[in-house]
């Protein structure tokens, strides 16, 4: 049994030596409780950026640099644009080369302190001997900052703390390293200059960074930290915004009905949905229909010439996702106004071919919901998409056109189920039936509620939008209820998601509601969006999932947002956006407003408002803990970013009054081995995604050669390592001590493990079951549980 943090670096330390292919925690029998200080541990070194004294000890060169006095009157450093030789800014800024000093036996961690109310897209990433510590796009070890468009914490500063590899410290007690700074990534762009922006304004003030064996980074005591704004109240926008956004729309749908030119497919949706919104000039319009028949029949053209429309028509957002599905939806709210004309010939058709709307539309929607169905997608909110457009609505307009080549009502649902979590996911039809690629028992959604791509998703995970349109699809007609089991399930996600909003500032000071990112898979800004209810996006309002559902718990979370008058002012900021689809998105927006505001007060409020009392969100699928203990806020993914392979790591978000923390750890991961490993390659930019852009130091990462086992792979799934996979990496027990934390969780369904409480001097609470728990005593996990104990003194 190892008993002390030196014996639990050591066995670390091993691990990685013998290459960590044959060995987990609980091979070795290590007790993870009892491996860890009850404190932090003291720091290596530090250094005072823009502080001469401090610089010159550690050998501090700085290129294209300056020195600011920041805030709270403390020195700090910033990386400058450097131009290229026709002064255009390159991608790349300032840096700054020193040394500091490491533990030569223990696993390090290298922490940067930077200021809350700075904000800046640009990146700054850590090299060691020349290379790259970290991946510069959704790695599971991340650069030192990652840019934002938001404050991340006002008047506080902020704490970034990645984990050192074994191998480059291991026998050193000195380390050269160097900060390099770039301009912001643009994950979608598949050109260089695309996806690596210019750098063109400075970056964040560097204020200090430190060295430290303990992944719990506690400041000095003497260092000046800020105390947090007295937030305010906002005091405008108002109401008004519902006229100007109803201007704005109703502008749109004149534009169209008076097109001279017929419309592409989303622009005939919108139309089509404005017929059904009482103050558009579109409703119950003969006009706005005969304009629906001209842009489906010029549809039809385009899609005789190029048959492939049906698998990705281009004014849709992510074509082949969506198919014909938006015609489909159109065709289906305007049966009746269309049955005029469905049995005429089709306008523009080739000559040779004497075709009706309804045999030519039907054709079309046919092509598209088969071949959907043939080429489903794994991701939740991408399955949502192409599940409801492709597939559903699809087949709805095949049932309103042609209702026997229509797939059954319940066949049709079943895919709507199945991205939604009601039923098992599996996978695309083939001649032989479903591949059932992920097996015959994954399910898009945790039983809990929130979505799984591959574990907890921060902001990419607010797929409320999606998933009140996959309510909306099965209504019969407008206003009518939908599916009763979508709706529970939608609910249910709302309410599993009201964990991760936490009390912060908007950009302008104000109380608000932010949603937690920091934790997520596929997240890269710190400086969180206001959300309450539902994310405010492109095609969804704040109100859309409450507005369907009437949920009294959603209600309280609504007027909670019209207490601190977000409400208004995310219309304002959606609307700053001019484009076509924010426009469509803000179609139903009125009227939603109206439902809400009609309902009586609601005593409910997120429950990680300041008011709320203290409580443990765990889902053991996706491997997330969000608690509210006192001050306290932590959100922590255990099963952090591990698409290959069991890394041991977690990450970490620690909110407090007075500082923020967010961290890259090291944590125990028991786990069944599969007797295969995955070796990590040598590139920097992603480990995911091999076809994004390359850089010129791409291969130089740090992390190269390490090897990482991989978990149990279950019966019947294709697998081979360095396929990313939900099973690969994912560990059966997970165990993090952070600071004052000890937690535990047990991710299978069918085995219990022990865990040592740790010896205290101050009283152990645990927090899920609200008890005290005897120092040294071992306390049982069982299946799917999860287990939080506090060492301090709240």
């Amino acid at each position: 049994m190892f008993t002390s943090q030196k014996s639990y670096a050591a066995a670390i330390l091993l691990l990685t030596l013998l290459g960590g292919a044959q060995f987990s925690m609980k091979t070795m029998q290590i007790s993870p409780a009892t491996a860890f200080a009850a404190e932090a541990t003291p720091l290596l070194d530090s250094i005072t950026f823009g502080d001469a004294a401090s610089e010159l000890r550690h050998n501090l060169v700085a290129t294209n640099s300056d020195t600011i006095t920041g805030a709270l009157g403390q020195p700090a450093r910033r990386f400058l644009p450097r131009p290229t030789p026709d002064q255009k800014p390159d991608w790349q800024g300032g840096s700054a080369t020193l040394t500091i000093k490491v533990d030569p036996q223990q696993p390090n961690y290298f922490t940067i302190k930077l200021w809350g109310d700075d904000v800046t897209v640009n990146r700054l990433y850590l090299y060691i001997e020349g290379k790259q510590v970290g991946y510069r796009h959704l790695g599971d070890v991340d650069s030192l900052d990652f840019g934002a468009e938001h404050a991340a914490y006002k008047g506080r500063f902020y704490y970034n703390t990645s984990p050192l590899p074994v191998a480059l410290t291991q026998g050193k007690t000195q380390l050269n390293c160097e900060i390099r700074s770039t301009g912001r990534i643009w994950g979608y762009g598949m050109t260089f200059d695309l996806y690596q922006r210019a750098m063109t304004e400075p970056t964040r003030g560097i204020y200090s960074v430190y060295t430290h064996t303990d992944g719990f980074f506690e400041p000095p005591a003497h260092e000046k930290q800020g105390t947090p704004p007295a937030p305010q109240l906002r005091v405008e926008p108002g109401p008004e915004v519902m006229e100007q956004l109803k201007q704005r729309v109703n502008n749109e749908v004149k534009k169209y009905i008076a097109a001279p030119r017929p419309l592409n497919q989303m622009q005939t949706h919108f139309l089509a949905r404005a017929t059904q919104v009482k103050w558009t000039a579109a409703y119950q319009n003969p006009q706005a229909v005969q304009q629906v028949v001209k842009s489906f029949d010029a549809l039809y053209s385009a899609y005789q010439a190029n048959p492939k429309l049906a698998e990705a028509e281009p004014s849709t957002y992510n074509p082949d996702w969506f198919g014909f599905g938006p015609m489909g939806q159109a065709v289906s709210l305007l049966a009746e106004p269309l049955k005029p004309f469905l049995d005429q010939k089709i306008e523009g058709a080739e000559a040779n071919e004497n075709i009706t709307r309804r045999a030519g539309w039907t054709k079309m929607l046919v092509a598209s919901r088969d071949w959907h169905r043939r080429n489903r997608r794994l991701y939740t909110n991408q399955s949502m998409i192409n599940d409801t457009y492709g597939i559903y609505l699809s087949n709805r307009g095949v049932s309103a056109l042609a209702p026997d080549k229509a797939m059954p009502e319940p066949e049709a649902r079943r895919y709507l189920y199945e991205s939604l979590g009601l039923q098992p996911w599996l996978g695309s039809e083939t001649d032989k039936g479903p591949s059932k690629s992920a097996g015959e028992n994954y399910l898009q959604l945790t039983a809990k509620g929130l979505t799984k791509e591959l574990g907890y998703v921060g902001y990419y995970g607010e797929v409320l939008d999606w998933a009140v349109k996959i309510y909306d699809a099965t209504r019969p007609t407008p206003g009518q209820p939908g599916d009763p089991q979508i709706k529970e399930q939608i609910v249910k996600i709302a309410r599993a998601r009201a964990a991760f909003r936490y009390p912060s500032l908007d950009d302008e000071g104000n109380r608000a509601m932010v949603v937690e990112s920091i934790v997520g898979w596929r997240d890269a800004h710190y400086g969180s969006d206001v959300v309450y209810a539902q994310r405010t996006s492109w095609d969804g309002s704040p109100l859309e999932i409450i507005a369907a559902t009437l949920d009294p718990q959603l209600i309280g979370y609504a007027q909670q947002m019209f207490e601190d008058n977000q409400y208004f002012a995310s219309v304002k900021q959606r609307m700053e956006n001019n484009g076509f689809r924010v426009t469509a998105g803000l179609l139903d927006t009125p009227d939603e407003y109206e439902i809400i505001k009609a309902q009586p007060p609601s005593r409910t409020r997120l429950p990680m408002s300041p008011a709320q009392p203290d409580f443990v969100f765990s889902d053991e699928e996706d491997g997330v803990v969000a608690l509210k203990n006192g001050s306290d806020i932590l959100y922590v993914s255990l099963y952090w970013r591990a698409r290959f392979g069991i890394n041991n790591l977690a990450r970490v978000h620690y909110v407090t009054p007075n500082f923020d923390r967010i961290a890259v750890v090291r944590q125990d991961t028991q786990f069944e081995p599969s007797g295969m490993t995955f070796t990590r390659a040598n590139q920097t930019n992603t480990d995911f995604a091999p076809w994004l852009p390359k850089y010129p130091d791409e291969q130089n990462s740090a992390h190269a050669g390490e090897v990482l086992p991989i978990a149990k792979i279950p019966t019947g799934i294709d697998f081979k390592p360095g396929k990313e996979s939900v099973y690969a990496g994912k560990g059966d027990f997970y165990t993090l001590r952070y600071g004052p934390y000890l937690i535990a969780m047990n991710l299978t369904t069918d085995k219990t493990f022990d865990l040592a409480v740790p010896r205290n001097a101050a009283p152990i609470r645990e927090l899920v079951s609200k008890s005290s728990a005897p120092g040294g005593s071992v306390k049982r996990v069982g299946p799917r549980s999860t287990v939080v104990f506090y060492m301090g003194a709240l």
